[in-house]
Formats: structure tokens, C-alpha cells, sequence
């Protein structure tokens, strides 16, 4: 009986300075956290839908080089003139819109940064009362696997979010 807790403390002992080694170790490892959220809402008023997406700037930057092998530097002093028309190339590409059985083109309005995160402001004209709305979305999926997209929707009243990874890039929402 004696011999069997002996053991068991020393089970336990090893689980307990296993588990603060790991504790430790794991303070020194920097994991990057890879994700994108989107807020997408539909304005009757306007006759559009609004989509703004926040990009990390670093991730998004190493994307637009690997995707056009050229330097952006977004949002500092040395950016390049044809940023924006980049943007839209890359935003066309990867979000897409398929609204009533029908595709969109997604057109992009303009950026500003807030931290470490670039804004992208876009727009989709449309008019109609929507009852499907499929949402492709693989931003820096071909740079990053483990690349999240996060969406949120505001359509005709209706609230919704979605999760989107490099393998589950759309979604199909109905109203």
C-alpha cells in the first residue's frame, strides 16, 4: 500500500515538473496569430453593401510581395504610388460575392491604418432585397495556412458570423 503511493507521488511529480517545463518553454515560443475580420453590411439607402476589412499590416504587406513580387511599405512614408489599384487587384481576387444566384465585383474605396492593422474600405452596389448571399473569402490564405477570416454580416436586419480558413473559404447565407 505504502510502495503504491510512493508511486503515484511520483507520477504526479514527474506530470507536475513536466507540465511546468512546458509552461516555461512555451513563455519563450512567439506563435502568430493569422486572421482577418470583416464586417459586411447591406444599405438599402445607399444601394450597397459596405465591407470593411482589417488586415494585419505585416501579414497583408507579405502577401501583396509574395502575390506581386514587389515592395508596398503600406502605410509608411515610402509606400508605393499604385498601392490602391494593388489593393483592389488583390481584394477582387480573393473576396467575392455571389448574391441571389448572381456574382458581384467587390470595388475598393480607400485604406487607413488603426495600430497594426490596415482598414480596407469596399463597396458592392446593389439594390434588391437579399435572400442568398454566398461569401468567398481566401485573404492571405495562400500566404498563411493557418489564416483565419473572420466575417461578420448585418443583411436586412439579420446578424450572422462566419469563419472562413484556407479550407472552408465560402459560406452560403440565406435570408
Amino acid at each position: 500500500m505504502k510502495n503504491q503511493y510512493l508511486y503515484q507521488m511520483k507520477n504526479r511529480y514527474k506530470i507536475v515538473v513536466l507540465l511546468t517545463v512546458f509552461a516555461f518553454m512555451s513563455s519563450f515560443v512567439v506563435h502568430k496569430f493569422y486572421v482577418s475580420v470583416t464586417q459586411i453590411d447591406f444599405v438599402p439607402k445607399k444601394q450597397r453593401i459596405e465591407i470593411t476589412s482589417r488586415i494585419f499590416i505585416d501579414d497583408f504587406e507579405k502577401g501583396l510581395k509574395k502575390k506581386y513580387n514587389k515592395d508596398f511599405y503600406l502605410s509608411t512614408k515610402k509606400e508605393i504610388p499604385e498601392t490602391n489599384d494593388y489593393i483592389q487587384k488583390y481584394l477582387e481576387e480573393k473576396m467575392k460575392f455571389v448574391i441571389n444566384n448572381k456574382p458581384y465585383k467587390v470595388t475598393f474605396l480607400t485604406k487607413e491604418v488603426e495600430d497594426d492593422v490596415l482598414i480596407c474600405y469596399s463597396k458592392v452596389q446593389f439594390s434588391e432585397k437579399i435572400t442568398t448571399f454566398e461569401i468567398f473569402n481566401s485573404v492571405l490564405t495562400e500566404m498563411f495556412s493557418e489564416q483565419k477570416n473572420i466575417i461578420h454580416t448585418d443583411i436586412n436586419g439579420n446578424k450572422k458570423s462566419v469563419l472562413l480558413t484556407y479550407s472552408e473559404r465560402s459560406t452560403l447565407l440565406e435570408f
